[in-house]
């Protein structure tokens, strides 16, 4: 199980990040199409400051914040989301 979540109140680097993320899921599953996934983007400030977080966009991959106040590029995400479903 993959959860990916973008962190940010709704600005155009925020969408751009959410471009990006599922670009990447969307590699990832085409790679494994079993694979079960979720992406959702947090707008709620008070949601989002319950992660340790000082600016947005932020992306979180299984409730760990892999990167804050930048937008990485797809291959950066899909590495991230690699990492994570190998526990590493």
């Amino acid at each position: 199980m993959l959860s990916v979540k973008v962190l940010g109140p709704g600005c155009a680097k925020c969408y751009s990040l959410e471009r990006s993320a599922r670009a990447a899921l969307e590699q990832l599953l085409s790679e494994k199409p079993d694979l079960e996934a979720t992406l959702i983007h947090v707008e709620n400030l008070e949601e989002i400051s319950r992660y340790p977080v000082l600016f947005t966009p932020a992306l979180v991959v299984n409730e760990e914040v892999v990167c804050a106040g930048r937008i990485p590029k797809k291959d950066e995400i899909l590495q991230w989301y690699r990492k994570a479903l190998n526990g590493n």
